[in-house]
């Protein structure tokens, strides 16, 4: 049986760019909401493990597919088609800096449906690798209340100025930094010699102080809750929504 089988399958629909766009979307569990969205290749058996997780410790979770084939492992051929797919997309951005990526706003719409189906203080948003940085553009919106920035991929960390930039608009940014100084604190996790993180860490903690709290492993690893996963940053995740959306 498919790993996917215990979950309810759904869609959502809303504007990506002004184009009508709906992705698929896998739901199970009860309790408040948290949208948990892929990284790099797809919803592969270690990020729908993670989600499982997430759900055993009383969360409504909601998982939108947006690229790559779903429970597929992570293999080199099946990575490199999915890296096809980001490159060619027009809803990710890749190596513009300054921008917020076009699915955010998509991701926008589904946590507020979420939120305004359960209520209490708001969803959570966890992003890993490549879209580790979505949850920080979907705190533009109130009903986030527990972003989490795992190891944070985008635009890919070529050069110094993209290796700094948080995939974000300059207004984006400002709402981020007006969110977090109000209380909506960011939870971030990475590999201290993470390459793909490049300088995000640094930037997320000057831009937004100690509302940034960071959680940071040694080592050169990358996958921080899902192939080289940490039990503390699990923890430390389950943690934050716990008391961030239980309050």
């Amino acid at each position: 049986m498919s790993r996917l089988d215990t979950w309810t399958r759904g869609q959502h629909t809303a504007p990506v760019n002004g184009t009508t766009t709906t992705h698929p979307t896998y739901r199970r569990g009860s309790g408040p909401g948290v949208v948990l969205i892929h990284e790099i290749p797809s919803l592969t058996p270690e990020v729908i493990a993670f989600a499982e997780e997430v759900v055993a410790s009383g969360f409504t979770v909601v998982m939108p597919h947006l690229f790559g084939t779903p429970e597929h492992a992570a293999s080199p051929g099946h990575v490199a088609s999915a890296v096809r797919q980001v490159c060619v997309s027009a809803e990710l951005t890749k190596l513009r800096t300054g921008v917020t990526t076009p699915v955010a706003g998509w991701l926008r719409s589904l946590a507020r449906e979420l939120h305004a189906e359960l209520g209490g203080p708001g969803v959570g948003a966890v992003g890993m690798c490549f879209t580790g940085g979505f949850a920080l553009a979907m705190m533009v919106d109130d009903s986030v209340a527990a972003p989490v920035v795992a190891q944070p991929s985008a635009p890919f960390a070529i050069g110094r100025r993209r290796a700094s930039d948080l995939n974000l608009t300059p207004e984006d940014l400002e709402t981020v930094k007006e969110r977090a100084a109000a209380g909506c604190q960011v939870l971030g996790l990475r590999y201290r010699q993470d390459p793909a993180v490049g300088k995000r860490f640094e930037v997320l903690t000057h831009e937004l102080g100690e509302n940034f709290i960071r959680v940071e492993f040694e080592g050169r690893k990358h996958a921080t809750l899902t192939a080289h996963r940490q039990q503390e940053g699990v923890d430390r995740v389950l943690a934050f929504l716990a008391e961030k959306l239980r309050s």
